[in-house]
């Protein structure tokens, strides 16, 4: 098992990093996906990660060679390319029927996702604390849509919030799969391959030409959403080695908290670039609850798979 430094503060504040890039990112997308569409915008983040990536592997003389792998690792590896491009994909696509909040809120089903596969692939335990996180986080989100409910079911609103679901369950069949890649290939390896073929696999169905319409901001927007995959991630990667995985993954859990003020305050210092959430105090509540659910199911105890499972970088 991978053993922290103890340097438990420097892990915080690169926690907090985390959770400042993951709660502001969907903000970004959010404008960006109603000026162009959901696969250009995944396209140019991967084709941009890879790139920085790759350079830096290049200069650490660490580039991947995939004649190494066998038939079983090159299946994961297919599997873990497909897991993470579904999710950058379909939680754009999600971005483009609800909001950024309300995107931030559904997709803290991915880590129960990846608990629950725990269960079937690796035989995991389910402990009582874990269960009743889970449990506390869905009445969380029946809370925080008990005025959306019947939208839920019909209309474009229920489709957005299907694609994020379907984004969260694809996370983590990419986390499981990359947790076996580890014993054949470093994080940062595996992050270059599945970045480096994205761009491949979402090349014939994007349309670069389509961002020489971006203005100004919306160059910026969308270099800090490609920045925003590296940075984060890279945080997020030596938080772990500074704090255990447990108490990084509870804090990532107020991220849609963030969102949410994030949110708030764009809605009142530039009115008309987003609407408002529009919360009631019971959908406020509701997203509070599903954030302990979260945060309770992160600090229980598990086993030593789910405990490296923690460790998968989110998409997004």
């Amino acid at each position: 098992m991978h053993r922290t430094t103890g340097r438990w503060q420097f892990g915080l504040v690169l926690t907090l990093i985390t959770v400042f890039m993951w709660g502001s990112l969907p903000i970004p997308l959010k404008i960006l996906v109603g000026v162009v569409d959901a696969v250009t915008i995944t396209w140019f983040r991967f084709l941009v990660a890879s790139v920085l990536l790759g350079a830096w592997l290049a200069w650490r003389g660490r580039l991947p060679s995939l004649r190494k792998l066998s038939r079983t690792e090159l299946a994961l590896l297919a599997i873990s390319i497909v897991g993470l491009a579904g999710n950058y994909v379909l939680y754009l696509l999600g971005l483009e029927h609800i909001s950024p909040g309300a995107a931030q809120v559904v997709i803290q089903l991915a880590p129960m996702f990846l608990l629950l596969g725990g269960l079937i692939v690796f035989h995991e335990r389910f402990g009582a604390v874990q269960w009743l996180g889970f449990a506390i986080l869905c009445g969380g989100l029946v809370l925080y849509f008990h005025d959306r409910l019947r939208d839920l079911f019909a209309g474009s609103y229920g489709v957005g919030v299907v694609m994020v679901v379907v984004a969260g369950a694809m996370w983590a069949a990419y986390a499981m799969a990359q947790k076996q890649l580890l014993k054949a290939m470093p994080s940062e390896v595996i992050m270059f391959c599945i970045y480096a073929a994205s761009v491949v696999l979402f090349l014939p169905a994007s349309h670069p030409t389509h961002l020489a319409q971006l203005d100004g901001v919306q160059i910026a927007l969308l270099i800090y959403a490609c920045l925003n995959t590296i940075v984060a991630y890279g945080c997020f990667a030596e938080a772990l080695d500074h704090w255990e995985a447990s108490r990084v993954s509870a804090v990532l859990a107020i991220t849609p908290l963030l969102t949410l003020v994030f949110v708030s305050w764009l809605a009142q210092l530039a009115p008309g670039v987003l609407p408002p959430e529009g919360l009631d105090a019971l959908s406020v509540a509701g997203a509070c609850i599903v954030v302990v659910g979260s945060a309770l199911s992160a600090l229980a105890p598990r086993g030593r798979a789910a405990a490296e499972l923690a460790e998968a970088p989110r998409g997004e």
